[in-house]
């Protein structure tokens, strides 16, 4: 143990399973108290088990670290808020967010229901934010912190199937760029995670995203298998780099993380561009250049079949 996260206190929704779960007990290993928030719904956001949270909870305490559970959902401003009240009540004081919680409900885009929608959004782009603002309250009073979201390829690139996950996903990334530039002046940070991972969301199990993307006919998740042989694990060490004080001048990046790779993301700026003479375009113009320069060979990622 070396001790990076000392005295440092982390809140890490999702933590019951899968990638927050790494992240929980590595940061408890180095030395941070950590809140374990997770009311323990399966994959689809259904159901509640208080036991996932607690088991991390007694696996962290019979390591040796110090841990409370949390089954607050974040879906409601006033779960955020308790959440962060939490880690205030038990430990005195937050110094570091890690956003994990998230569900699926995957359906192409010409089936998706407006409830399927609505829930995902709820907990990954809702449910990062009712956290992440009620911790930057005191992140402000305190002019320090770390925030640690997470994005996804599929917001990033985008995936078949998941209109709802990939919008929630870009818009995290969206998000974290803007609270970066909001805190950075009080000394905290912000930066965001697309990882690759075996996770229950991929996972051949039942009640698995890979189940529930059968039966609404989505293709496979991890169609190259690549994700089945990464641990999910092995994304916590480059997050709890992130929350250690030798990362204060990272802020707005997002990283796409897994196995023995972590890759610094671009961002977004223009690539070519095509110019008018007067200011105005001309349909005839525009259509000619347009055709001809701005989007000529351009990848197509699904062309017609």
């Amino acid at each position: 143990m070396v001790d990076m996260l000392k005295d440092k206190v982390a809140i890490v929704t999702g933590a019951g399973r899968g990638i927050g779960r790494g992240v929980a007990k590595l940061m408890a290993e180095e030395g941070a108290k950590v809140v374990v928030v997770d009311p323990g719904v399966n994959v689809d956001g259904t159901g509640a088990d208080k036991s996932i949270a607690e088991t991390v909870v007694s696996e962290i305490q019979q390591a040796g670290g110090t841990a409370t559970a949390c089954l607050e959902s974040v879906v409601t401003m006033s779960g955020g808020e308790s959440i962060v009240q939490t880690a205030v009540d038990n430990y005195g004081r937050l110094d570091i967010v890690v956003t994990c919680a998230g569900i699926l409900r995957d359906r192409m885009i010409f089936n998706m229901t407006e409830q399927e929608w609505d829930d995902v959004i709820a907990v990954h782009l809702k449910g990062t934010f009712t956290v992440v603002k009620h911790a930057c309250i005191l992140f402000r009073q305190q002019r320090s912190g770390r925030v640690i979201t997470f994005s996804s390829q599929s917001g990033l690139v985008g995936n078949s199937g998941q209109a709802n996950y990939g919008a929630a996903k870009s818009g995290i990334a969206g998000f974290t760029k803007v609270v970066a530039k909001d805190m950075g002046r009080y000394g905290a940070t912000a930066n965001s995670i697309a990882p690759r991972a075996q996770t229950r969301m991929i996972g051949a199990i039942p009640d698995s995203a890979a189940e529930l993307r059968s039966r609404s006919g989505v293709a496979s998740l991890d169609e190259g298998n690549e994700s089945q042989h990464l641990d999910p694990d092995g994304i916590a060490p480059f997050v709890c780099y992130l929350a250690t004080d030798f990362a204060s001048n990272v802020n707005g990046q997002t990283f796409l993380v897994y196995g023995d790779t972590v890759s610094l993301m671009s961002q977004p700026r223009p690539m070519q561009a095509i110019y008018c003479s007067d200011g105005h375009w001309d349909m005839d113009d525009l259509s000619s250049q347009a055709r001809n320069y701005l989007t000529k060979d351009i990848y197509n990622p699904a062309p017609a079949t």
